[in-house]
């Protein structure tokens, strides 16, 4: 079997790392892309010592035109590409009532818009090698928790970009998936931007506190993509909480409310 051709954009750390060296264990040629050019190189340092090849290029997904730069380079150097996994992402939050417009574009330009660029800008490629879309969302995508609005809806949006392109391409030979992890070991929030410092420290103890790493995701995405499963939701307990919702979404609506109401409680008492 031939090796695969990867792409992957924040792949300077966290997740993107992790499924660069997931890929690398089967001998893929990767592209890593980010913006953060010491974690690139390090990244690449370790796919080489996994067994894997490629190259990086730095690249802010918010810019169509360094995506397609990229995707040139991918065919220079690659010959094209059968994979795309779009990974790049930041993390945000604070109430509706204290986000600002330009908190809102900031995400948006990012995750929802660098995967909407991502797809365009590799989708040629994609055709003729009828290869794959991994697009990363989050369980925020399905669950929307209080007081990060901005970042669930950015994140709801790839989950619906990857449901219009699975129907859409499906007959044109590419297939998509999309992954809606929850909390995990991640340095995700190095980006976090928010009104509210105090909740950053909120989400750090979510995420140091979870039982499940980056690499176990990225193994749990390597072996769904090869199933070939659609919605990959890599935690039990987010399996659970979206089944809930399909069946009793009431029950978390007033779940969530009363979890707003303690932290807004919380915040009135500092």
């Amino acid at each position: 079997m031939t090796a695969q051709r990867v792409m992957i954009t924040g792949a300077g750390s966290g997740l993107g790392r992790e499924m660069a060296l997931r890929w690398a264990k089967e001998g893929a040629q990767l592209a890593l892309s980010d913006v953060n050019d010491a974690g690139l190189a390090e990244t690449l340092s370790m796919v080489k010592a996994a067994g894997g090849s490629g190259f990086t290029r730095r690249c802010d997904v918010r810019d169509y035109s360094q995506l397609s730069a990229l995707a040139e380079a991918c065919e220079a150097q690659l010959g094209g590409i059968d994979v795309i996994i779009n990974n790049a992402g930041v993390a945000s939050g604070g109430f509706f009532t204290q986000l600002s417009l330009d908190d809102w574009d900031w995400q948006l330009s990012i995750n929802l818009m660098g995967v909407v660029k991502g797809c365009k800008a590799f989708l040629p490629m994609l055709l003729k090698s009828r290869g794959k879309i991994i697009n990363i969302a989050s369980m925020a995508a399905l669950m929307q928790g209080p007081a990060m609005s901005n970042y669930n809806v950015a994140k709801a949006g790839v989950v619906a970009l990857s449901e219009s392109l699975l129907i859409e391409l499906k007959p044109m030979g590419v297939d998509v998936h999309v992954v809606c992890p929850s909390f995990f070991q991640t340095n995700l929030l190095d980006s976090f931007r928010g009104p509210t410092p105090a909740m950053k420290g909120e989400v750090a103890k979510l995420l140091a506190g979870s039982p499940i790493s980056a690499e176990d995701i990225a193994n749990y995405v390597y072996e769904q993509v090869a199933n070939g499963e659609f919605m990959i939701l890599p935690h039990e307990q987010g399996r659970m909480a979206w089944q809930l919702k399909r069946q009793q979404p009431e029950a978390l609506y007033k779940e969530m409310t009363t979890m707003t109401e303690k932290m807004l409680s919380k915040a009135s008492s500092q």
